[in-house]
């Protein structure tokens, strides 16, 4: 059985410089890693592979290039049903995410075993960021507003990228119908707790803007994302319209 029973995935694409810090961290947790590495050509491969060499909790899944944040999560979730993990985390390789964090977000699993959902939230009260500039903040605030007023439901940080799902929840979810990439990813993701009946809670958090590389955030996964949820927000209205005046 893997040990503890939990899984830590981190999406990397040259992310060398943050990975020394990420893993002298994690270590102290006693977790599994699984690194789902998108072609990294700046030695983020060669770094993992000397700490694998001390802890054979330690892995990688190798892809070819960049194919987006959502399919490297679904191949690391899939890769922690095959193995048995009882528990999927998530969280960002670049240091935005802290350590700290992650292992209240387990204390609060660990206590609450009806939970299938935990998120790191920058939202609820407690939460808070650091280094981040006004418009990007707005922008975040924007875009979880918009999509709790649409899709109705009361997650306050809806594109946090930073979880803890139980196993048993995402094999529920048929995940491998998702096709946003970036954070309309964890929006779908989290419909999709949503609707399987899952117990979620959201747990305040840090998120603390990179120090070292550079963010894969763009126009491009931001305007997805809004087009995702709108698309979201119709079909469920459409359903609930159907409900009172069927055809």
């Amino acid at each position: 059985m893997p040990n503890g029973k939990k899984l830590v995935i981190i999406p990397t694409y040259n992310e060398v410089q943050n990975i020394d810090s990420l893993l002298t961290q994690i270590s102290y947790l006693g977790l599994d890693v699984l690194f789902v590495d998108d072609g990294s050509s700046d030695g983020t491969i060669e770094k993992i592979a000397q700490y694998q060499l001390s802890n054979s909790g330690i892995h990688i899944l190798k892809r070819s290039k960049k194919m987006g944040l959502g399919t490297a999560y679904i191949a690391g979730y899939n890769w922690g049903l095959i193995r048995g993990y009882e528990y999927l985390m998530q969280m960002d390789g670049d240091g935005s995410h802290q350590v700290s964090d992650l292992a209240r977000m387990i204390e609060v699993v660990e206590a609450n075993p009806e939970l299938g959902l935990v998120i790191g939230s920058r939202w609820v009260s407690g939460g808070t960021t650091t280094n981040w500039d006004k418009k990007r903040e707005l922008l975040s605030r924007s875009a979880n507003i918009y999509t709790k007023t649409l899709l109705r439901y009361r997650i306050s940080d809806s594109t946090s990228g930073f979880r803890i799902y139980k196993a048993e929840l995402i094999s529920k979810m048929q995940i491998d119908d998702i096709k946003s990439a970036g954070f309309g990813f964890q929006i779908e993701m989290t419909q999709k707790a949503i609707k399987s009946g899952a117990v979620i809670e959201e747990v305040p958090i840090n998120f603390v803007e990179r120090e070292f590389g550079q963010s894969k955030m763009s126009t491009h996964i931001i305007l997805e994302a809004l087009l995702r949820v709108t698309v979201l927000g119709v079909i469920q209205f459409s359903s609930i319209f159907d409900n009172f005046w069927p055809l």
